[in-house]
């Protein structure tokens, strides 16, 4: 098996800024790795709702995550800040494929790096449906 390779700050389209909490830390002295996920889903989800898009409490469609990985290239501590740069890989009928880099602040290559996979459902039914226009257009320039 090839080891991938960390991603450059290039690679990303969009920004979202994190502060590092004392509890993102486990006992190894590092950021979790579960952490890492808490942190796509915090910049895909802030990317949604400041693009008009995401209406947690009433919108239709919403989001449901289908697919998570990620892979790791240097660790991470508190105290500190991290930046996540976030691309659209992949943009389906119902379905989104984000790549995302978390980047310790200013650093060029990225600590982590993995993807999230979001499909359109609809807030009732919960089964898949097209992308509206707008979510359409603001998905392709990301």
């Amino acid at each position: 098996m090839s080891r991938p390779v960390a991603p450059r700050r290039e690679a990303f389209r969009r920004w979202h800024e994190i502060t590092l909490r004392w509890a993102d830390n486990d006992a190894y002295g590092h950021v979790n790795n579960t952490v890492y996920y808490q942190w796509f889903d915090s910049a895909v989800n802030a990317l949604l709702v400041g693009e008009g898009l995401l209406d947690i409490v009433a919108g239709d469609p919403i989001c449901l995550v289908v697919g998570t990985a990620c892979d790791y290239f240097a660790p991470l501590s508190f105290p500190g800040e991290v930046e996540v740069g976030l691309a659209v890989e992949e943009l389906g009928r119902s379905s989104v494929r984000y790549r995302l880099g978390v980047f310790a602040k200013g650093a060029e290559e990225a600590a982590a790096a993995g993807t999230f996979v979001h499909v359109a459902v609809s807030r009732a039914g919960r089964r898949p449906v097209p992308w509206p226009d707008q979510w359409r257009s603001v998905l392709e320039r990301v």
